[in-house]
C-alpha cells in the first residue's frame, strides 16, 4: 500500500467523521420538529352530518337513528353535545354563539352558520342577514331560492340530501 492511498483513506474518515455536538444538535432538531409537527397542520373541520328534511338519509339530521340522534356525541340534537347544548358558544341552538357551525352546499359553496343567533350576519336566523332572510336567493328560509322544496340539494327537500354541516 502506499502513503499517497492511505491518506486519501484517512481524510475521507475525517471528512466523514462529525463532532459529537453536530450529532447532537441535529437529533435535537429532528426531535424539535417531530414534535412540533402536529401543532403547525391545521385542524380539520368536524363532519357533524347534513342538514336535511330527509328521514332516511344516514347523515341526515332529521333522521333519529343517524346524524340526527339525539345520543350523537357531537350531534347538534344532543343537548349535551358542544354543537347542540343551548350554553356552548359553538352551538346551533345557542342565541348568542357565534361559533357556530358551518353550512356548505353539495358543491361546497359556504351558506352561512346553522345559528339561532340572530345578530350574526352570517347566520340563518338573522332575517336581515344574506343567508337568513326570505327574501335573499342565498338564504336557507327562501322558498323560492336555496330554501325551495323543489331544488334538488336544498335542505328543506325531503329526498335531498341537504347541506354539509362543519364544525371546528
Amino acid at each position: 500500500m502506499e502513503p499517497a492511498e492511505l491518506k486519501l483513506g484517512e481524510q475521507a474518515v475525517q471528512e466523514d467523521a462529525m463532532p459529537i455536538t453536530q450529532r447532537l444538535f441535529r437529533c435535537w432538531l429532528l426531535s424539535l420538529c417531530w414534535w412540533w409537527a402536529p401543532l403547525t397542520i391545521p385542524a380539520q373541520a368536524e363532519d357533524l352530518g347534513n342538514l336535511s328534511a330527509n328521514p332516511y338519509a344516514f347523515e341526515s339530521t332529521a333522521n333519529p337513528y343517524g346524524a340526527g340522534s339525539p345520543f350523537a356525541p357531537n350531534g347538534v340534537n344532543n343537548p349535551f353535545s358542544p354543537y347542540g347544548s343551548p350554553f356552548s358558544n359553538q352551538s346551533a341552538t345557542n342565541p348568542f354563539a357565534t361559533d357556530a357551525p358551518r353550512l356548505y352546499d353539495q358543491q361546497g359553496n359556504y351558506r352561512g352558520k346553522l345559528s339561532a343567533n340572530p345578530y350574526d350576519p352570517d347566520s340563518t336566523s338573522n332575517p336581515f342577514g344574506r343567508y337568513g332572510s326570505p327574501f335573499s336567493p342565498d338564504s336557507l328560509n327562501n322558498p323560492y331560492g336555496a330554501g325551495s322544496p323543489y331544488r334538488f340539494d336544498s335542505p328543506t327537500n325531503p329526498y335531498g340530501q341537504g347541506w354539509r354541516i362543519e364544525g371546528r
